[in-house]
């Protein structure tokens, strides 16, 4: 039976690896609408390839160009932060849930109000809005498919088991492709050597997230929202050869392990498929030529962000939000020259020390108010030359 599907960020990676699947099972799926901010020629060609009744650009200047593309064919065009909610709410079997940063928010919660099948792939829902977007899920009667290959190794882990029955979840990093460097040469990375990943293909931003180690830390407060173990029964380990994705240890202290290929079409295809399985592109595990599995616990010293995330998580209040916002800041400011790597962690933190934690943010209203001013906050700090120099 065709399902629908809406996916917003269809220009990303991870809009990328879904559309890869889609078009290998194309009589699986009818897309009703693609969104991206911009990229409009590319946005066009996807809407045209895969036969969108609807696209539409976060950036309302792109929408001129995105019509010009699109006329003749019969798909709608549409733009601005308004449009991108409204496609989020159309009426479909999955919406596959794409778009890097705050500007994900408004949709993500648009999806979930309409109670649909939500696979989650934005962090920010999650880490700036966790208990807004939880609560929203359990009030609406949504379902939110993690999409992460962490947390989705989890999410596999535990089907057929109990939350209660759990004793630790732990979280897989691959440690980036500095994990290696001493302080000092840390000191001196660029950013061609910070989004060189050894193991995933992912955009810049993420790319250096998992650098610094700031993406464990954001799953780690993800990871908390999804999976409500309390902060004790969560962990994080440094596995180099990314085979495992995360495991779950219950109370009889069987671990379960979720193990497959460094490609982020894996887990999305457990999403699309779910509670099914599909069959994907890739070749099968082949565990004797990889040769051997380590691991090894986080060096909190040298990449100090995973130690941030579990503070603002168990400072609550504000602090996620401060905590991604001004990460998101930073890690700009890095790949524009503007700020070492090693000050990335540092600016996040003296942001949080900074701002005002307050009360947990009750609405979406209140998590966009928070994120702006933590990057306010962050760019104020971007101009201390102690900081950045």
């Amino acid at each position: 039976m065709t399902r629908t599907l809406t996916l917003l960020g269809a220009t990303g990676s991870i809009g990328a690896s879904t559309l890869d699947l889609v078009r290998r099972n194309r009589a699986a799926w009818q897309i009703e609408a693609l969104t991206a901010q911009c990229s409009a020629a590319q946005l066009a060609a996807l809407a045209i390839e895969f036969d969108a009744r609807l696209a539409v650009v976060g950036d309302e200047a792109c929408l001129p160009e995105l019509r010009d593309a699109l006329a003749g064919t019969g798909i709608a065009a549409a733009g601005g932060r308004a449009a991108l909610i409204e496609a989020a709410a159309r009426p479909v079997d999955m919406t596959v849930a794409a778009i890097v940063g705050c500007a994900g928010l408004a949709p993500v919660m648009a999806a979930v109000e309409r109670g649909g099948t939500i696979a989650l792939a934005n962090k920010e829902a999650l880490v700036s809005a966790g208990e807004v977007l939880m609560a929203a899920v359990a009030r609406h009667g949504a379902t939110l498919l993690p999409t992460d290959s962490e947390h989705n190794a989890i999410f596999q882990c535990l089907a057929g088991n109990r939350i209660a029955d759990v004793a630790r979840i732990t979280l897989t990093a691959s440690g980036g492709p500095l994990r290696t460097w001493s302080a000092e040469r840390l000191h001196t990375a660029t950013p061609a050597e910070a989004i060189a990943h050894p193991n995933w293909s992912m955009g810049a931003k993420i790319s250096v997230d998992s650098a610094t180690m700031m993406n464990k830390g954001l799953e780690y407060i993800e990871a908390y929202h999804l999976f409500p173990v309390g902060l004790d029964k969560l962990s994080i380990v440094i596995h180099p050869q990314s085979v495992i994705h995360s495991m779950v240890e219950f109370r009889d202290r069987s671990t379960l392990a979720q193990l497959g290929p460094s490609d982020m079409r894996v887990p999305i295809a457990s999403c699309l498929a779910w509670p099914e399985r599909m069959e994907t592109p890739l070749g099968p595990l082949d565990l004797a030529a990889i040769g051997e599995l380590t691991f090894h616990a986080p060096d909190e010293e040298r990449f100090p962000a995973t130690r941030l995330a579990r503070e603002a998580l168990a400072a609550g209040g504000a602090a996620p939000a401060i905590l991604n916002a001004a990460n998101e800041v930073a890690v700009a400011a890095f790949l524009a020259g503007q700020l070492r790597f090693t000050h990335i962690a540092a600016l996040v933190e003296e942001t949080l020390e900074r701002s005002p934690l307050g009360a947990a943010p009750a609405s979406l209203e209140d998590v966009l108010a928070i994120d702006q001013s933590a990057r306010r906050e962050a760019q104020r700090l971007l101009e201390n030359p102690a900081l950045v120099g």
